[in-house]
């Protein structure tokens, strides 16, 4: 069932995972775009008794502002389609496998996608020994944010020991070969790629403060990369929300290593310098996130882009 009349719209926000202060932003920004554009918008503190929040609530179709664990790994979603009204983003199964991190990986390798070397590892395990060989970094399987990556630099004796006592990271982590370069990023609006971003944090690494914090990164729009990279990383971020089923908007993240590349490069050593690190499939959502300053470069503001995820709303997802 396709959304063509909504006037309620429920926005789902907070939620439980450790993502919940970042997903309030992007919720009440969405909310109060909506609300600008004449929608009538209950916000929901999505809780374990979100059916209960909906039923009562009855929207005509629901926004899902969450981010992270619960929120966007097809969890909630089942229950979304349970309630049975249209919603954004994802559905259950590409929910499920773009957050499952090494799953995602085998799933876009096989679609033609290069990404980093890696395995699953116990998280005590990847504490007590190198499980790769420097430098290398240690990352949960199924967190939607850069909460607890850790990076092992060439000549570290051994892993950090605290890893192991950090259980938000989950049972099993994701270790992977460290790919050096340009962090690089796409969004896909309904199959579409926008353009190309270059992030530049102002940490060590593209972790959870150089994404949040107050003058952690800087965002150039469009990034000033040769066409061609920029013609590989939009098809393979199309390739990878078509290989795990995506609906909506994703954004997917690259590191492109142009260190020994010289102007008359041809574009198959471009492509081996290229890797695509993962899938968001509920990007961020206040007007500078990623996603949406894409979209602004594009000539869709953010109350045009949010107003395009509403209608872009269906059941089943």
């Amino acid at each position: 069932m396709a959304n063509n009349t909504a006037k309620r719209i429920a926005v789902l926000m907070g939620g439980m995972s450790a993502e919940r202060d970042v997903s309030l932003v992007s919720g009440q920004s969405v909310a109060d775009a909506l609300i600008q554009d004449g929608y009538d918008v209950t916000i929901i503190d999505a809780g374990r008794d979100l059916a209960t929040q909906l039923a009562t609530a009855n929207p005509d179709v629901i926004f899902n502002a969450l981010h992270g664990e619960w929120g966007e790994d097809g969890r909630v979603q089942g229950v979304l389609d349970l309630f049975g009204r249209p919603y954004t983003h994802s559905g259950v199964m590409a929910s499920a496998l773009a957050m499952d991190k090494h799953r995602a990986k085998i799933i876009c390798k096989a679609a033609g996608i290069n990404v980093p070397e890696g395995k699953l590892v116990a998280r005590e395990e990847a504490a007590r020994q190198h499980v790769l060989k420097p430098p290398y970094v240690i990352k949960p399987n199924a967190q939607g944010s850069s909460v607890g990556v850790y990076l092992i630099p060439i000549g570290a004796n051994r892993p950090p020991v605290e890893m192991a006592r950090n259980e938000k990271m989950g049972e099993y982590v994701l270790a992977e070969v460290f790919a050096p370069g340009r962090e690089l990023t796409v969004s896909v609006m309904g199959g579409n790629a926008l353009c190309v971003t270059e992030i530049i944090a102002h940490t060590e690494f593209y972790d959870y403060e150089a994404k949040y914090a107050d003058g952690g990164s800087s965002h150039i729009v469009p990034a000033k990369i040769s066409k061609i990279a920029a013609e590989v990383c939009m098809e393979w971020a199309v390739a990878a929300h078509n290989a795990l089923g995506c609906q909506g908007l994703t954004r997917s993240d690259f590191r492109f290593d142009d260190q020994e590349l010289d102007k008359n490069v041809r574009k198959a050593d471009i492509v081996n310098k290229i890797v695509m690190l993962e899938l968001n499939t509920q990007p961020g959502m206040t007007p500078t996130s990623l996603s949406p300053e894409q979209a602004n470069y594009m000539g869709m503001d953010f109350r045009q882009l949010c107003q395009w995820i509403i209608k872009d709303a269906s059941i089943p997802r």
